[in-house]
């Protein structure tokens, strides 16, 4: 059964990478072909997507009976299901806005998410005892659809300021549009590194002393950059250039600090490389093809996607969280790194609702506010659950 979990998932990955090729073949710069050639590309493209969350529900489910629980009490399988909700909520906003820009961002993100879960240990293991109640599929579910929902406002409102903002000389806004593409490009070059290198079988060990006395191993996937301070390679690596500072508290700072940096320079690397073939910005290459897109529409879908997914998620990450933490721990809240974060998150939502509904934000405004909200999830998805340790982090 578990087999089969994993097939279905390596086939649902592939179906949505075919389906967003064919929305991308839909996108023409061309006004006379919208009509039939934009038309059979994004039904084909929406209808592959249909096609692999399918076969993703199928992984999801056969994980479950494999391994008893609802998968999603770890990092891979949390994250897995995250972007299946980002799936789901773009066939549910696709089919009523029938927009094929739309599945050429909100698919590639999905993708993105999907495969950085990857990275993570796939093994199915037994539930920790704090993690017995039924409370884990419904809170843990719930938060997952409402950020997946937020998600494609990100994707939306990415759309409209590739397509409306003025690129024919740098600017802050375009300065700060190409920093979005470049971190979307740094997820897409961890993940390049770590599958090559795994598949290469590198490893890298070094021992050092933990602040306990206790002698203490990092093991990296990665080429050693950051090493441990004070420490003493035990197996493999080409380096390290340097040792981690002394501010960096963790058993695992180091490994962390090397992931970000390969993180970084993947990214750039990846960048350039495009920057060198296009000879233009990325938005400003990306921008003809959105020539024909609705910035009106775009913007709606955006405030839509957050004006449903909002209530959703502070139904499973606020309140369905609190009646779960007086369950397991006897207080409703107890300012746990997690929990911050998702207060922070709900504020900045609820913001955004305020300032669109009583300030008449929309347009720009609006889609730069979905944009840095979506970075707030991604920080508490990747940062508050592996840097910070708290009682809900994977740290």
């Amino acid at each position: 059964m578990a087999q089969l979990s994993s097939t279905l998932l390596y086939a649902a990955f592939i179906t949505y990478l075919i389906g967003t090729l064919f929305f991308a073949m839909s996108l023409s710069d061309k006004k006379e072909k919208v009509a039939s050639y934009s038309k059979r590309w994004g039904r084909i493209g929406y209808i592959t997507s249909i096609v692999g969350f399918a076969l993703q529900l199928g992984y999801f489910f056969t994980r479950w009976a494999a391994s008893g629980h609802a998968p999603v009490s770890n990092l891979f399988e949390f994250t897995t299901f995250f972007g299946m909700m980002m799936v789901f909520a773009f066939i549910i906003l696709y089919g009523i806005y029938k927009t094929n820009a739309l599945g050429v961002f909100a698919m590639p993100i999905a993708l993105l998410v999907i495969a950085y879960a990857g990275m993570f240990p796939k093994d199915i293991s037994p539930l920790i005892p704090a993690l017995k109640s039924d409370w884990l599929k419904i809170h843990v579910t719930t938060a997952a659809l409402g950020e997946g929902i937020l998600a494609i406002s990100f994707a939306a409102g990415l759309i409209y300021l590739i397509g409306t903002v003025k690129q024919e000389k740098s600017t802050r806004e375009t300065k700060w549009l190409e920093g979005v593409l470049y971190c979307l490009l740094c997820v897409l070059g961890f993940i390049i590194l770590s599958v090559t290198f795994k598949s290469a079988g590198y490893e890298a060990v070094y021992s050092f002393t933990g602040k306990n006395g206790n002698e203490l191993e990092a093991v990296y996937q990665l080429p050693v950059i950051s090493a441990p301070a004070d420490s003493a390679e035990v197996q493999g690596g080409f380096g390290p250039l340097f040792e981690a500072p002394a501010w960096m508290k963790g058993e695992n700072a180091a490994v962390k600090l090397n992931t970000m940096i390969w993180s970084l320079l993947s990214g750039g690397i990846l960048y350039g490389l495009l920057r060198l073939i296009l000879r233009k910005r990325l938005a400003a290459a990306i921008q003809p093809k959105l020539r024909n897109i609705n910035p009106e529409l775009l913007d709606e879908i955006s405030y839509r996607s957050v004006a449903i997914g909002f209530p959703v998620f502070t139904l499973g990450a606020l309140i369905f969280a609190m009646i779960w933490a007086h369950e397991a721990w006897n207080r409703y809240w107890g300012w746990d790194p997690k929990e911050v974060w998702a207060l922070i998150t709900f504020l900045f939502y609820a913001a955004y609702l305020h300032l669109r509904l009583s300030r008449g934000w929309h347009g720009t405004k609006s889609a730069w506010l979905c944009v840095l909200g979506f970075v707030i999830i991604m920080f508490n998805l990747i940062a508050v659950n592996l840097v910070v340790a708290g009682l809900h982090s994977y740290a």
